[in-house]
């Protein structure tokens, strides 16, 4: 399984949740696990998705979920998971 890392961040707006997951579904990624809050109006969502049948490859999915981001307003970011492990190890 190639499980990733996908963050949301940004000013709270319709259709936030909607396009970041239409655009997985699209993709074939599977979410396995997603959390998302609403802090004085910015919106904070992690999600952990398997992308071991993407029908594109990581580079090219991180990019396009970035530039997604920019069109919706938010900042979106795609890591692979033992990468984003290295980085948050105490």
């Amino acid at each position: 399984m190639k499980k990733s890392i996908i963050t949301v961040v940004g000013k709270d707006t319709v259709g936030i949740i909607a396009e970041v997951c239409g655009y997985l579904a699209e993709n074939n990624i599977n979410i396995l696990d997603i959390s998302q809050t609403i802090v004085q109006g910015y919106f904070n969502m992690m999600m952990i998705v398997d992308a071991t049948n993407a029908s594109k490859d990581f580079d090219t999915s991180a990019d396009e979920l970035s530039a997604l981001g920019d069109k919706i307003g938010v900042q979106i970011k795609m890591q692979q998971e033992d990468i984003f492990n290295s980085m948050h190890r105490i």
